[in-house]
């Protein structure tokens, strides 16, 4: 069957169902005398008459009668069979690979899941929580997240959160005994928490900024770890300083409670934070596209939920109203292996940028020992 002589016989079933040539006319978007000369072609074609006309009614002859009851159920298979594979391709299904680090999934994925699953009953989400740098297109991922400074221009990135920093915290306990820091360089004389950078196997240097420029401060003490919340549990038990992310999971609530006290705050500028990306030139199917829409929208929920509790549109996503630095010379200055000023060296900050709570708690903490 040729495509027009289907198309004739589809505006026969209309003017059947309707029994007026104006009301399918209507349906099928095209005149009422087009149409009366489509179903003359066809019954010429055929060789019968298929409807009995008059100036007040249409009426199926015989042979029309028996032609759309054959047809009708024909048709309207075909029509369903074409609607399935649209569906299909409109429909988000399948499984979706994301690849991204422990602190993202924790903040921005972990909490929404139960949202996602119920909005997206048939897509199956996999997701790879590894701190490592990872190829996502020779690994065969479909979506990332990492940071902002780390992403490939190769890539579409939307942000997602945040500006984020990173800043060192030690418990009371801990530096009623050993004294506070008042510059990074000081941190060669205490006891610090390294971390190990998932998949590279290297030490990771602390990094911080001054006038400027982003350096990076080698540490040494009595721990090492995989991972950053353990490194906040230790410092919270008086092991030495931690270096971390500033997160509302892990970091703020030890800092509300006292549980650990911020260092050095004026050497850690905020900078770009958690991105959603993927490949510029690959196919998303409709799977991956309501993973990366919907969390767009849920970071859209978020910020607005920040704004309502209080706090500026600016302060919800530059990361407590401080503009944030970029990062250009950070790969750059860990190549370099600049060497960190002595305290001779340093220009210290304003004393008055000190924390008043910092002298009260360690103030306590002699009074306990």
């Amino acid at each position: 069957m040729r495509g027009n002589e289907f198309a004739d016989l589809r505006a026969f079933v209309r003017v059947a169902e309707e029994a007026s040539f104006a009301r399918a006319a209507t349906r099928l978007r095209v005149s009422p005398s087009t149409l009366s000369g489509t179903i003359r072609d066809l019954e010429e074609r055929l060789g019968v008459r298929l409807l009995n006309r008059t100036t007040r009614s249409v009426a199926l002859t015989e042979a029309g009668a028996r032609l759309l009851a054959r047809f009708k159920p024909a048709m309207e298979e075909m029509e369903a069979a074409v609607g399935d594979i649209g569906r299909l391709r409109d429909s988000p299904s399948g499984t979706v690979r994301l690849h991204l680090p422990r602190l993202a999934c924790t903040t921005l994925v972990e909490p929404v899941l139960g949202r996602f699953a119920e909005a997206f009953p048939d897509v199956r989400l996999e997701l790879a929580v590894d701190d490592a740098r990872t190829d996502i297109v020779a690994a065969g991922f479909d979506v990332g997240i990492t940071l902002g400074e780390l992403l490939e221009k190769d890539m579409v990135a939307v942000k997602l959160g945040a500006d984020i920093h990173q800043v060192a915290v030690a418990s009371p306990a801990y530096l009623a005994r050993h004294g506070t820091p008042d510059t990074p360089a000081d941190l060669h004389g205490h006891r610090c928490i390294n971390w190990r950078k998932p998949g590279s196997g290297k030490l990771y240097n602390w990094e911080f900024m001054k006038d400027g420029q982003w350096f990076a401060v080698a540490v040494e003490g009595p721990l090492t770890v995989s991972h950053r919340d353990v490194a906040l549990a230790a410092a919270a038990q008086g092991v030495g300083i931690a270096f971390a992310y500033w997160s509302d999971r892990w970091l703020r609530p030890k800092v509300e409670t006292g549980e650990l006290v911020p260092l050095l705050e004026a050497y850690s500028p905020p900078f770009p934070g958690w991105h959603l990306y993927y490949p510029r030139h690959a196919t998303r199917t409709p799977a991956v596209r309501a993973l990366v829409e919907f969390l767009k929208a849920e970071d859209a929920r978020r910020c607005s939920a920040a704004f309502l509790q209080g706090q500026t549109a600016g302060e919800a996503r530059e990361g407590h109203g401080r503009k944030p630095v970029r990062k250009p010379q950070k790969r750059a200055a860990r190549r370099e292996k600049r060497p960190e000023p002595s305290h001779r060296d340093h220009q210290k900050p304003d004393p008055g940028q000190r924390h008043d709570r910092q002298r009260r708690a360690q103030d306590e903490a002699l009074q306990h020992e």
